[in-house]
């Protein structure tokens, strides 16, 4: 048992002594390049600065920790195979001031350092240790994979104690990879700098009085990377990359590449085989990369992945007339909807949709190259399915200003009047009834139960009758009775000789109120207007006289006698209710035939359509009556007594013919036994 023991010690003594030996070995190396003035080449690192800039810096000593940060990276072999530098500060927040991706010439490095402003807050070392673990130090930003075997550093430089949590932070930090040195400087307790730092702790946590002695740690950290440069003062045999690590080195590959068992040399990856190459068609294995290709008749596209088939339609020589198909190597021709491809392959022919017979036009197909519309004769419009015709009923569509009724026809309209009216030479209007002259006398109820806002469309009833009417006083003359518990001429016959002096008397007119005498009225209508006293002209003049009884109710009063007593006076007698009005009492002041003299409405809206009514009834009332008295021997006269006659005779002759056919047609339908 004793001779393993001391063969083992043996073994030991000789690890040691040959230790030494290179340990001996490098420090002659070190002295000898100094001797001989060489620089310190360092390897390849990403090196991560954190800097306190809490407000406890101040302006000066922050200038120092920027010096120190420009000397360090003038110090360093930066470049993205060698070093690769970040720069984060932090205080109560975290500012990433440049990343390992952002800068690979010292120049932008020192520029961007030099325009650092302190953020002069509290003092988050942990939250700067967990945003260089989680952000900075990760290939997104910069920092080399893991797999390399690139060291990663991070020198910490705080002026005191932290606000948060760092021991479990740091660590894990570690944990990930991280070598992290820590600098602390006055205020900075030994405790967190440990803490945080790498083992072991000699090497990785400096503590000095102030910011001026700062430069000792750079010293002492330049040694460090130069007496570990192992790379720059041994024939490593390293292919492609070498990276110190303490007291060695160690081979790695460039991206793309493999280290071989021999640990020294590398070899290309086949990307291609891998099978993530994303290229669509072919791809082509280089050293440490690849790239697409695509196959005849295709184009690599900007993407460098995807292919386009070669666009012959793009060249512009194809000579399709409308589209031009492009196929991989090859095109060929099509023509837009509705037109069709000729026998050359390349123009193309209208297709005459209406020829075809299943447009589904109404009226009129028209077709147009490709397609076909639908359109309407004169008068129509085309409905919404754009297929089918309507006639315009442009008494609906236009302003057609007709006076009485507008008439559609297709695609145009015309105007008519009343029986006993004639249109106008501008076909829109209606001449009045000034063929003869009547005397006319509305009797209006001004009883309570019409209420004054029906009262006012009662006076603007009886106007819209005044407009038709040949208002003078050798034309038709108007009264006008109201009557409720009393009765009150409002305007005498005559008083007004033109239209629209009377309209004015109408529209000054005072409501009444009170009860409902429409017996009494009648009286007084007899007695008072219907007079020469009253404006009436003589009976011997044998002028039509026309009584308008207009109510809402039922008389408190009989009417029967002085209704019978206007009739046989000669008056013929319109009887008008609105509402509540009782139809019997209407239709015994009624002149026969009652149904012609007797109107109803079930409300004051809609008064306006037997006004319209009336205005028929009153003109052909106009037209019995007599002209006004004139010369008999004036010229004038003898010729109007001429046309008068001759048009009589003319209507005579005209209802004489009809009765005589409507006599011929009922001897025809008598049975032959009869006859």
């Amino acid at each position: 048992m004793k001779l393993p023991l001391a063969i083992g010690l043996v073994l030991i003594m000789e690890v040691l002594l040959m230790d030494g030996i290179q340990a001996a070995k490098r420090r002659q190396i070190k002295i000898r390049d100094r001797k001989e003035g060489k620089k310190c080449t360092t390897g390849p690192m990403d090196l991560l600065f954190i800097i306190d800039s809490s407000r406890s810096v101040r302006p000066f000593e922050f200038e120092l920790m920027r010096n120190f940060v420009i000397d360090m990276i003038n110090f360093l072999n930066v470049g993205p195979a060698a070093g690769r530098v970040a720069l984060i500060q932090y205080s109560s927040q975290i500012q990433n001031v440049f990343s390992f991706k952002t800068f690979q010439k010292k120049a932008d490095m020192i520029k961007s350092v030099k325009e650092v402003i302190p953020l002069a807050q509290g003092t988050m070392t942990g939250l700067a240790i967990q945003y260089a673990m989680n952000v900075a130090f990760t290939e997104e930003q910069g920092a080399r994979p893991l797999a390399q075997k690139i060291p990663r550093v991070a020198i910490i430089i705080t002026d005191g104690m932290p606000q948060d949590r760092v021991t479990e932070v740091a660590a894990e930090a570690r944990e990930s990879g991280i070598e992290i040195y820590a600098v602390g400087v006055q205020r900075a307790e030994i405790s967190s700098l440990r803490a945080m730092a790498s083992l072991p702790h000699e090497e990785h946590v400096f503590l000095v009085e102030n910011f001026d002695l700062i430069d000792q740690f750079a010293k002492t950290f330049k040694d460090k990377l130069c007496s570990q440069d192992l790379c720059a003062s041994e024939s490593h045999g390293c292919e492609h990359i070498c990276v110190t690590t303490p007291e060695s080195f160690h081979c790695a590959c460039r991206e793309g590449y493999v280290l071989n068992p021999d640990k020294k040399t590398c070899t290309a990856i086949d990307l291609c085989s891998h099978g993530d190459h994303d290229c669509e068609q072919i791809c082509i294995s280089s050293p440490g990369s690849y790239k697409c290709s695509c196959h005849e008749g295709f184009r690599l596209n900007p993407d460098k992945k995807t292919c386009s088939a070669v666009n012959l339609c793009a060249l512009g020589d194809h000579g399709c007339e409308h589209i031009c198909v492009s196929t991989p190597g090859s095109y060929r021709c099509r023509c837009r909807s509705g037109y069709t491809l000729n026998q050359d392959k390349k123009t193309c022919s209208a297709v005459d949709l209406c020829a075809l017979g299943d447009h589904g036009c109404e009226h009129i197909c028209v077709s147009t190259p490709g397609s076909y519309k639908c359109r309407c004769q004169p008068g129509y419009t085309l409905n919404q399915d754009k297929k089918t015709c309507s006639i315009v009923d442009m008494c609906n569509t236009v302003e057609h200003g007709c006076e009485f009724k507008c008439v559609s026809t297709p695609g145009s309209y015309f105007c008519i009047c009343p029986p006993g009216r004639q249109l106008n030479e501008d076909g829109k209007t209606c001449n009045r009834c000034s063929k003869a002259n009547i005397d006319l006398a509305f009797v209006i109820d001004g009883s309570k139960s019409v209420r004054p806002e029906n009262f006012e469309l009662v006076k603007k009833f009886v106007n819209n009758i005044v407009d038709a009417l040949d208002i003078s006083s050798q034309g038709t003359r108007v009264a006008l009775v109201q009557y409720s518990s009393r009765v009150r001429t409002e305007i005498p016959l005559g008083t007004h000789t033109t239209a629209a002096a009377l309209k004015k008397a109408v529209n000054n007119v005072v409501y009444m109120e009170k009860g409902t005498m429409t017996g009494l009225a009648l009286k007084h209508m007899v007695e008072n207007v219907f007079t020469e006293a009253g404006g009436a002209r003589p009976g011997s003049q044998s002028q039509p006289r026309v009584g308008v009884v207009f109510t809402d109710g039922r008389s408190q009063d009989s009417i029967s006698e002085w209704a019978k007593k206007a009739k046989d006076a000669g008056i013929t007698m319109y009887a008008v209710g609105v509402g509540k009005a009782v139809e019997d009492e209407l239709r015994e002041i009624a002149s026969e035939p009652v149904d012609q003299h007797f109107f109803y409405a079930s409300d004051f809206s809609i008064i306006d359509q037997i006004a319209e009514n009336l205005k028929v009834n009153i003109c052909e009332e106009e037209v019995t009556g007599q002209e006004t008295i004139k010369d008999p021997c004036a010229c004038e006269t003898l010729v109007a007594f001429q046309q008068d006659t001759l048009s009589l005779l003319e209507e005579f002759s005209q209802k004489l013919a009809q009765m005589t056919g409507k006599l011929d047609d009922l001897e025809n339908r008598l049975p032959k036994a009869v006859k």
